[in-house]
């Protein structure tokens, strides 16, 4: 019986694994970290595999366990695992299905409301958001992870003006801190965040910028939104990428699909 091979990393992702754990199908559930593996061990009946994997390696994973299924429940900004991940099934000719984020009407509503205000940035990018803020002059609390972290650097002052939240693993302070963030300006911390949590660190580090992603009600925006209108700090929020895929039911609804095939399969041999 071929199984099925989750690539989880977000809130999304964790609920299809509960899903796959219920189900008669061999399911395996791959993790991009030892932290985001470790909270998914707890479920009984699915594999769980810990690292990233590139093109080439999940090509062999899903030749090697006969994979029938690929589901892609990645981060919104993981744009490289969600091209791997979808070259590879192209490749092996295995049924790809990219899980998305849903967007609240609501929180579209209040950030339109606050870009009438002068409240709120949005760029296309990282690279953008540090553009811009290279003529502001004020703190800035930094909330878009660790791998282009490396850009405010680019900043005039940044080891002054810039403090870094980043997840609290090894690898992600071990890397800000090479980067040169460190002490006060370094801060470890996993979430989710309520907006009184972000509204104490907007305040604690006099932040005047607040950069973070929109990474929609299951990333915590809305609590990023309120904070920044509680303290009075400018909110730049790097836009998610357009992408084509279906929402959380209907890849729940595909993988229930797939096990009744699978059975009816099995009642015919």
């Amino acid at each position: 019986m071929k199984g099925i091979l989750i690539f989880a990393g977000t809130t999304e992702g964790r609920r299809l694994a509960e899903q796959a754990s219920k189900l008669k199908v061999p399911c395996f559930v791959s993790a991009a970290t030892e932290y985001g593996a470790s909270i998914l061990k707890d479920l009984p009946g699915i594999t769980v595999l810990s690292g990233r994997m590139d093109q080439e390696q999940i090509r062999s994973f899903a030749a090697r366990y006969q994979i029938g299924l690929v589901i892609d429940a990645t981060h919104p900004f993981a744009e490289e695992a969600t091209r791997n991940i979808a070259d590879a099934c192209r490749e092996e000719q295995i049924p790809y299905v990219r899980c998305l984020r849903e967007r609240e009407p609501e929180e579209e509503a209040q950030m339109q409301a606050a870009e009438k205000n002068g409240r709120i940035r949005r760029v296309c990018s990282v690279e953008k958001a540090v553009e811009y803020l290279k003529e502001t002059k004020g703190s800035i609390l930094i909330a878009t992870g660790g791998k282009e972290l490396y850009r405010y650097r680019e900043i005039d002052g940044w080891q002054k003006r810039c403090y870094a939240r980043v997840l609290s693993t090894e690898e992600a302070v071990c890397e800000a801190a090479r980067l040169g963030f460190r002490g006060r300006h370094l801060i470890a911390m996993q979430g989710p965040f309520t907006a009184e949590m972000n509204a104490a660190l907007l305040r604690h580090t006099e932040a005047e910028y607040f950069v973070t992603k929109e990474s929609g009600k299951e990333g915590g925006f809305p609590e990023k939104l309120q904070a920044a209108r509680q303290t009075g700090a400018e909110l730049v929020v790097v836009s998610r990428p357009e992408e084509e895929g279906c929402s959380l039911e209907e890849v729940m609804k595909k993988m229930e699909d797939y096990e009744a095939a699978a059975d009816h399969r099995l009642c015919q041999e």
